[in-house]
């Protein structure tokens, strides 16, 4: 009964939100050099200006696309001043001794700066305590695996002695190939984790960026308190082609995006990234937790 009483809070503050001007959102543009350089959007296949994409979040001013973005990007718009990167020092493991993994995982390394799949930082958003975790796209697709599955369950546990709220954004192909079966283990092993950190009322947001899909829809991504999309995310399990292979139909349009899926229920509220960080801090400020109050 706790746990319906939070959802119909936080439900309550969407939809007080949803009303907001765009006058009061936030673009925040990132604190680093950008080059002058110019880009084609995924969307429309437009010319655009890098620098203008970059200050306005990587959102094409044209079509209004949200290209991917990495952690360290998310972390600037979203965060206050002062967050901290943290790991929970977990094992990089090669379960069962795929061909080349250890080859695949220094060139992943070396393109992206990236050690693994997800990035996790402590800090505050308009003052309010967090943990927020990215899943990194450019790291094998921000794929699930042993040590991805491992840091999110230690980090749901640290939340969960600290009594802080987190929030998870989803950028992903699903579980790693490479690491077999110990790949799905991952998705009842997260789950477990946020079983327990909400079963202590604390507030999980999961956000779902494009893609998110298979084992990592299935699983972490899909049992947020309150689900934010970001507009137009393919969101599913199987992509929409491999589907319509196995089905031989067309699939109907806007199958697996964003817009259907808040249709549907699934989604709670499509949020564009520029009001995240205004959306986000007011469901923090809103939650409730069992004999206490974030305010």
């Amino acid at each position: 009964m706790g746990s319906l009483n939070k959802r119909k809070n936080l439900l309550s503050a969407i939809k007080s939100i949803r009303g907001g001007s765009k006058q009061n959102q936030v673009r925040r543009e990132p604190r680093r050099a950008l080059p002058d350089l110019f880009l084609k959007c995924e969307g429309c296949k437009s010319v655009i200006d890098y620098k203008e994409f970059v200050e306005h979040l990587k959102i094409c001013p044209e079509c209004g696309y949200h290209m991917k973005m990495n952690g360290h990007e998310r972390f600037e718009y979203l965060m206050d001043e002062g967050y901290e990167k943290i790991s929970f020092g977990s094992e990089l493991k090669d379960p069962i001794s795929f061909p080349k993994y250890d080859e695949k995982r220094a060139k992943e390394e070396k393109k992206s700066g990236l050690n693994e799949a997800v990035s996790i930082v402590k800090g505050t958003i308009e003052g309010k305590p967090v943990l927020v975790a990215v899943l990194e796209l450019q790291y094998m697709m921000g794929s699930l695996g042993t040590y991805v599955g491992e840091e999110l369950t230690k980090m749901f546990e640290y939340a969960i002695s600290n009594e802080l709220p987190v929030v998870v954004f989803s950028a992903s192909g699903g579980a790693r190939m490479q690491e077999g079966i110990f790949s799905l283990m991952q998705m009842a092993k997260t789950s477990a984790a946020i079983g327990k950190f909400q079963d202590a009322g604390l507030l999980y947001i999961s956000v779902l960026t494009n893609p998110t899909t298979g084992g990592v829809s299935a699983s972490f991504a899909s049992l947020g308190d309150i689900i934010i999309a970001e507009p137009n995310a393919l969101i599913g399990f199987a992509g929409p082609r491999v589907i319509e292979q196995t089905i031989k139909k067309k699939l109907p349009k806007g199958f697996q995006r964003a817009e259907k899926l808040e249709e549907c229920g699934f989604v709670d509220i499509i949020c564009e990234r520029e009001s995240q960080r205004r959306l986000i801090a007011k469901l923090l400020k809103h939650h409730v937790k069992i004999g206490a109050k974030y305010e």
